[in-house]
């Protein structure tokens, strides 16, 4: 772990972090890397000799928004990129989530940091991921090596798709030094219609004839009684919650045809356009299980199965991407709860309370050797970040 003496680096040039890092692996050095550092308390990292802060690498580098391109340093403010782009009515449209409260951080997550950790919020189930908005980036690898992959427009992103490579690697493959994504429209207003007391099995069926209708839904989620009673809601039991987002006479009309395809279902109420983004701002946040001391998982799972996997393992569990996220607060051992979600086809993560990640295994786990030996071969890079336990 990072020792208060221990130095902190913060360069202001890619050759400034080519430096550090060349001479880290000369003197056998291990770097912690870090953004924001609004992360830092997920995964167990290895002692370090160094920190090297992206946060002074803050420039907007190039902004086009009628290309919906926009490439900037890493270490710039999410927040002051969402400024930038919703002043031109456009979005990042993933939905990345702070989880700043959850987790028990401060500080200001960073668009790099983001991308690394492959952060995505409800929208993932239209949109897509970070991972799928990332068009291109600089980076310094644990050789010391400056390194690109990508391009500034998506029809000539060729070549190996790196960018899938370094959303999710934690910092521990390399050091982005610049990065370019892909922005998108803003939608003009949205609604959110909620139906109320299902069971989770009722749930499931209610969210995938939302999903697989012609209903253009982008945020579909599953919360338990005592999640539902907070503000915007104040409901007194389960309530499942689906949105539609776009042009105001598109979304009245998608809105009325799922309300009578899910008429089955019981009473449907409809929060409007403020309350709806109020709403799925505490889901991405996750908001409703931020103050509660008891370990968090974060289960992938697919969206058919998912609602199965919280029932194995007492606790209580909150549904996003459709059944295809379950959140779950519960007591029980990471080797059960990483067994379950494995018999799932998933995988978890675990926020508090635990490792965050589950061993490295079987082919995976070579795999993911063999990809860390070819940036990263003397282990320069947050080691120990992704290392996982039973």
């Amino acid at each position: 772990m990072l020792d208060t003496a221990t130095k902190i680096q913060k360069p202001t040039t890619p050759e400034e972090v080519r430096a550090i890092v060349a001479e880290a692996g000369a003197k056998a050095r291990h770097i912690e890397v870090i953004g924001g550092g609004t992360k830092r308390a997920i995964g167990a990292m290895d002692p370090v000799d160094l920190v090297v802060s992206t946060q002074r690498l803050d420039r907007i580098v190039d902004y086009a928004p009628d290309e919906l391109v926009l490439t900037a340093q890493p270490g710039v403010r999410l927040s002051d990129v969402e400024k930038l782009v919703a002043a031109r009515g456009q979005m990042l449209a993933f939905e990345p989530p702070r989880w700043t409260r959850l987790i028990g951080s401060r500080g200001e997550p960073t668009l790099g940091g983001v991308l690394a950790a492959n952060l995505s919020g409800p929208r993932r189930i239209r949109a897509g991921a970070a991972r799928d908005h990332f068009l291109g980036f600089e980076a310094v690898s644990g050789r010391g090596e400056v390194f690109k992959a990508g391009g500034k427009v998506v029809k000539n992103v060729t070549g190996y798709d790196l960018m899938k490579l370094m959303a999710g690697s934690w910092g521990t493959l390399a050091i982005l030094t610049e990065v370019t994504i892909k922005v998108l429209p803003a939608p003009r207003t949205q609604t959110t219609l909620m139906l109320f007391g299902l069971p989770d099995v009722r749930a499931a069926e209610a969210m995938a004839i939302a999903m697989n209708g012609p209903f253009e839904v982008s945020g579909a989620a599953h919360l338990p009684g005592f999640a539902a009673h907070a503000r915007p809601l104040k409901a007194e039991m389960a309530t499942t919650a689906l949105r539609l987002e776009g042009f105001e006479a598109s979304v009245a009309a998608r809105a009325e045809a799922l309300a009578a395809a899910l008429k089955g279902y019981g009473r449907i109420e409809a929060l409007d356009s403020d309350l709806s983004r109020e709403f799925w701002g505490q889901i991405r946040e996750v908001e409703a299980f931020a103050g509660d001391p008891r370990p968090l998982w974060r289960l992938s799972l697919p969206p058919a199965t998912g609602w199965r996997g919280p029932h194995g393992l007492p606790g209580d569990a909150l549904y996003d991407w459709a059944g295809g996220l379950a959140w779950l607060l519960t007591d029980e051992p990471a080797a059960k709860v990483r067994a379950v979600t494995r018999g799932l086809g998933g995988h978890a993560l675990c926020l508090r309370g635990a490792p965050a990640f589950g061993p490295r295994e079987g082919a995976l786990g070579a795999l993911q050797d063999r990809v860390k030996a070819a940036f990263d071969p003397l282990g320069v890079l947050n080691p120990g970040r992704m290392e996982g336990a039973p």
